[in-house]
């Protein structure tokens, strides 16, 4: 599973959005059980990946809830 930026999160719609977050919190279950099992991970960093991206997901469904949403193209400053 890739890790999400934030733009990209902000420009899935919610189903995709949903969907995703489940596939990376199916994930990170399985390498947090790898991990308490004593089993050595490939990559254990991963986790740390994960649970920002996680974090990232839970931002932008915030930022819809609250109808907090930052413009996605950036206003040229006015010429003087």
């Amino acid at each position: 599973m890739a890790i999400f930026r934030i733009n990209e999160i902000r420009k899935m719609p919610k189903e995709e959005r949903d969907t995703k977050l489940n596939e990376i919190k199916a994930e990170l279950s399985k390498l947090m059980v790898a991990k308490a099992m004593g089993g050595s991970l490939e990559n254990p960093s991963r986790i740390r990946l994960l649970r920002k991206t996680i974090a990232r997901f839970h931002t932008v469904e915030r930022e819809d809830a609250l109808g907090i949403r930052k413009a996605e193209v950036k206003q040229e400053a006015p010429n003087a």
